[in-house]
């Protein structure tokens, strides 16, 4: 039998303690250890400072937890002049019983080592710290400082243990910084086994770039992100950004958006992009690239969405002015509150920097589209593969939070305009290229669907041509020489309209012509109609002369046949009539007649 797996909703989770810093909680699924002491280390500047007073503060105005600050380098003043600029009113949440800050000065020319060297006078502090406001979060800012004058290596591994164990036997939860050492997380190189987690900041410049990474080291009890995170210092704290790389577990959305141009929108099967989805725009300098990044925005606040762009290149008054030569206002949805720029230079800030300032106001902002124009300008702060990475990550992030995004990409004219520079071309759902088409003479743009998921799409290549009125596409125009753009495809035009109209003049032509004979024939008809019918009465009128004359001759024979018999003239009268009557009806009645007087004769 295979062995049975214990539910994991089942096992009990170990207790923690929320520290309020974006991102960090999310990597270690819930904070810091509750009750436990946490190692915080790194080189000088990497935030560790920073790092315990948020937790402090976060901890006291968010969670309801009280705590005590116990500096050895800087004094009480100077730490709350330092905490202002980011938000943090020391003084208030002093007066509120929140916060205590305490500085312990240490100074190692003052300090002979007599006996047995201890903390207890710092125990005893600390703990009159605790109990005065029941504290449940302490920071200790620096070790180093505090240990500075103890060459005993034996009894400062001695006191560092009993200091640790004194921290969690009064059950608060203390993150403890100290200096990063030579080959070592610390200095002395043991505070990391008597930890139960252990975070690591760090410093880098790379470039005369500056980037603030974080990496959590170890968590006993917890499971935890063991990746490197970028974080970033700004008015708001600590940001960290907690996403590598996601699952692909993110939702398909079937409904349907439109790209701000109707002709794009009908080559995208007529009804445009999907919701949710990447869509790369490449192209040269000059093609149009931003022009349709600037309709699709423009569509989306029209439908009342609110959209986020980063430009690389350009500032936010030059973008307006620009959008403004095609007829796209866009400074009207920016007083709405509809659309937000966030202009920066590549070369600000890191990689990863740049992706947590994006993460952050996203998350502030909340969009439903974001444009990055261009996205290959981030290769001036990273190498390919480091700026493909990022790439990825972004839009993970994107498509996770269903929000629709679009992407440029720059490309030149001697590479092949079906590669993009960092390769991200599988990760786009929806591809766009916009070429210069160079012909008799003059460069022209045109553009065409290389690809898009999950839809039928057109494979012609659209002339694309910006106006006063925005970007159009024009319906393809074929010659001889293939698909004609600019001043050929008028050219083209004005010979075919010519064709088409000499060609209409021609059938107008023809259908008169055609009338006339049609007019000459039922002339002809009519007057053929008019011969019949007279021919006809002519025959009619034979037929009756014919009829009369007949009748004459039929009363002629009976007369005289009346004489011949010497009848009475009545019987003469009856006998013509008679006689007339046979006559009418049957020629053969005067042999008839000649056999009867016969048989009378011989009677």
């Amino acid at each position: 039998m295979s062995k049975q797996h214990p539910d994991h909703k089942d096992l009990p989770s170990l207790p923690k303690a929320q520290t309020g810093i974006i991102g960090f909680d999310e990597i270690t699924g819930g904070g810091l250890p509750r009750g436990r002491p946490t190692l915080v280390t790194g080189g000088p500047g990497c935030g560790k400072t920073l790092f315990g007073l948020e937790f402090l503060v976060r901890g006291a105005m968010e969670c309801a937890e009280p705590g005590v600050f116990m500096s050895f380098e800087e004094t009480e003043q100077e730490i709350k002049q330092n905490a202002m600029p980011l938000g943090f009113d020391l003084t208030d949440l002093a007066k509120r019983g929140l916060v205590t800050l305490d500085f312990v000065r240490v100074e190692p020319s003052e300090i002979e080592e007599t006996g047995e060297y201890d903390l207890e006078g710092l125990f005893v502090r600390l703990g009159l710290a605790i109990d005065q406001i029941s504290a449940k979060r302490v920071v200790l800012d620096t070790l180093e400082a505090l240990f500075a004058a103890l060459p005993n290596q034996g009894i400062l591994r001695a006191e560092l243990r009993r200091l640790f164990r004194w921290l969690k036997d009064h059950g608060v939860t203390a993150i403890i910084t100290a200096e990063r050492g030579e080959g070592a997380f610390t200095r002395h190189g043991l505070e990391e086994y008597v930890s139960d987690c252990v975070i690591l900041l760090d410093h880098r410049v790379a470039d005369q770039i500056s980037t603030r990474r974080l990496r959590v080291v170890k968590y006993r009890g917890s499971a935890h992100g063991t990746n490197e995170f970028p974080f970033f210092i700004d008015q708001h704290g600590i940001s960290v950004l907690p996403i590598t790389s996601l699952s692909l577990t993110h939702e398909a959305p079937t409904e349907r958006m439109s790209t701000g141009i109707e002709e794009l929108d009908t080559m995208l099967d007529g009804k445009g992009l999907y919701r949710g989805s990447s869509t790369l725009v490449s192209g040269t300098p000059g093609s149009g690239k931003s022009s349709l990044v600037a309709h699709a925005i423009h569509a989306a606040c029209q439908r009342g969405e609110r959209c986020l762009y980063f430009p690389m290149e350009e500032s936010q008054a030059q973008i307006l002015r620009n959008m403004q030569s095609i007829g796209l206002d866009l400074q009207r949805w920016v007083s709405r509150g509809l659309l937000r720029f966030r202009p920066a230079r590549p070369y600000q800030y890191g990689l990863e920097t740049h992706l947590a300032v994006m993460h952050r106001e996203i998350a502030a902002f909340e969009p439903q589209v974001v444009a990055i124009d261009p996205l290959t300008n981030l290769v001036e702060v990273g190498n390919v593969t480091e700026t493909k990475a990022m790439a990825t990550r972004l839009i993970d992030f994107l498509k996770v939070h269903r929000i629709t995004s679009i992407f440029t990409s720059l490309t030149s004219d001697s590479n092949d305009p079906e590669m993009t520079q960092l390769g991200i071309s599988s990760l786009m759902d929806t591809w766009l290229l916009v070429r210069n088409l160079e012909s008799n003479g003059e460069r022209n743009r045109g553009l065409y669907i290389l690809k898009s998921r999950g839809m039928p799409h057109s494979n012609q290549i659209r002339e694309f041509v910006l106006t006063d009125h925005g970007a159009k596409l024009m319906e393809v125009y074929t010659g001889s020489a293939g698909v004609l753009t600019g001043t050929a495809r008028l050219v083209q035009e004005q010979c075919d309209k010519a064709q088409t109209l000499a060609l209409h003049d021609e059938i107008n032509r023809k259908r008169r012509e055609l009338d006339s004979k049609r007019t000459a024939v039922e002339a002809r008809i009519a007057l053929l109609q008019a011969e019949f019918a007279s021919e006809a009465s002519e025959l009619e009128a034979l037929i009756e002369q014919r009829r009369q004359a007949e009748d004459a001759l039929a009363k002629q024979h009976a007369v005289l046949r009346g004489r011949r018999e010497n009848r009475p003239p009545d019987t003469l009268s009856d006998e013509r009539n008679r006689s007339a009557h046979e006559s009418h009806q049957q020629r053969p009645g005067k042999i008839n007649g000649r056999n009867e007087r016969a048989r009378t004769q011989r009677k």
